[in-house]
């Protein structure tokens, strides 16, 4: 039987966080998107070498940093049904704020926060369909 070059569950490009502690990370994923903690292999130190969150349809790879791999912080974009409530679930959870839920002229609701390690979500949900005309129009009237 031939191996999938994808594996079953898993879309094709994934996020790989690398931060100093994995565990509050795992934890905000938890706390703020329901995530659920897929894979978690601990080095003999204690130090995590890899985890894996689901959040929805979707997965979160992580590991701790190391001589040679420094923390890299990313930028994630989560879509979500209640940006509201998750926006408050991550402040909750130790986020600090980049922006305020508001509504947005590509008929985006987002927020935005960081978090302990650095690396920035925006949380969005989707308000408007807009044709690709309006959205130009929209875009330039912003400026």
């Amino acid at each position: 039987m031939a191996v999938k070059p994808i594996p079953d569950g898993y879309q094709r490009v994934i996020p790989y966080l690398v931060v100093e502690r994995v565990p509050p990370l795992i934890a905000f994923l938890q706390s703020v998107f329901d995530g659920e903690v897929l894979e978690r292999m601990d080095a003999p130190d204690g130090r995590v070498m890899h985890a894996e969150v689901r959040v929805g349809d979707s997965i979160v790879m992580m590991a701790e940093a190391k001589e040679g791999y420094p923390p890299r912080p990313g930028t994630l974009y989560v879509y979500a049904s209640d940006v509201d409530d998750a926006y408050r679930r991550a402040l909750h959870a130790g986020a600090s704020s980049l922006m305020e839920p508001a509504d947005q002229f590509y008929g985006d609701r987002n927020a935005g926060v960081a978090d302990a390690s650095g690396n920035q979500w925006w949380i969005a949900a989707r308000r408007e369909e807009l044709s690709p005309e309006e959205l130009r129009a929209r875009a330039l009237a912003q400026g």
